[in-house]
């Protein structure tokens, strides 16, 4: 009984963050490996447990992903598949004992991208770099093999990408962001699936918590103003975890 509480509120944060400020990934997937489930398939169980939360966000957003530029949102999303096929596939050949020994590098990486990002977009977009096409379209592929390979910080690596092949609207931005990672999880996870790596148990009550969490998000969102605490809250959580995770 404890296991699933713990699951069910460490879901219901998972499905608040992400709706607000993102970093979801940082209280589902430790609660799932304290749960017992082996790092591997936790990651994969945590990547389904978000798609809910990515699906209501890419739809709130489907205005925004009107118009936008070079590369066009054919090209990006096709990365998207590529990049999720890839990380997926990396995934399914990694040993389990490399990858808990990976863990801990990810989370760090992921939480030091979730740290610097908003500066770093800031800092993209006063500049107003550009790239070319193809240069643009390898980033968005590497960042969408990492987000195949493992959830954590896939939001602000997409975010920043955007940013480094010159995108200035923020609001699309996101909206690029949410749908590329409902597309990319889906890919992933039909991969995960498929190579029987989710644990049905966990994801029955970390899913249902995290769609609950995103909708009660997504009404916080609307009030909050700024995010800096929560923000702060988030990435002491990630720093936490990777240090438990580099203890083990």
């Amino acid at each position: 009984m404890l296991t699933y509480v713990v699951l069910a509120i460490a879901g219901l944060g998972a499905g608040i963050l992400n709706a607000i400020a993102g970093g979801g990934t940082f209280l589902s997937f430790p609660a799932l490996v304290w749960a017992g489930v082996p790092p591997i398939m936790a990651n994969a169980t945590a990547t389904f447990a978000a798609l809910p939360g990515y699906a209501s966000s890419a739809w709130a957003y489907r205005k925004e992903l009107e118009g936008g530029g070079k590369p066009s949102l054919r090209q990006l999303i096709a990365m998207a598949v590529v990049g999720g096929l890839i990380g997926a596939g990396l995934l399914l050949v990694t040993p389990e004992e490399l990858f808990s020994g990976v863990v801990p590098w990810l989370l760090l990486v992921a939480t030091l991208a979730f740290a610097v990002g908003p500066s770093f977009l800031r800092y993209l977009t006063k500049t107003g770099r550009q790239t070319s096409v193809p240069v643009a379209l390898a980033i968005v592929l590497a960042v969408s093999i990492y987000g195949g390979y493992f959830n954590g910080g896939l939001g602000i690596l997409l975010l920043a990408a955007f940013g480094l092949i010159g995108m200035t609207n923020l609001h699309h931005m996101n909206g690029l962001k949410t749908l590329m990672s409902f597309v990319l999880s889906v890919v992933s996870v039909s991969t995960y699936i498929a190579a029987g790596l989710i644990n049905w148990n966990s994801l029955a009550v970390v899913g249902v918590s995290c769609a609950i969490g995103g909708y009660v998000g997504a009404t916080l969102a609307r009030r909050i103003k700024n995010t800096a605490l929560l923000r702060g809250f988030i990435i002491t959580v990630g720093f936490v975890m990777a240090a438990l995770f580099f203890m083990k």
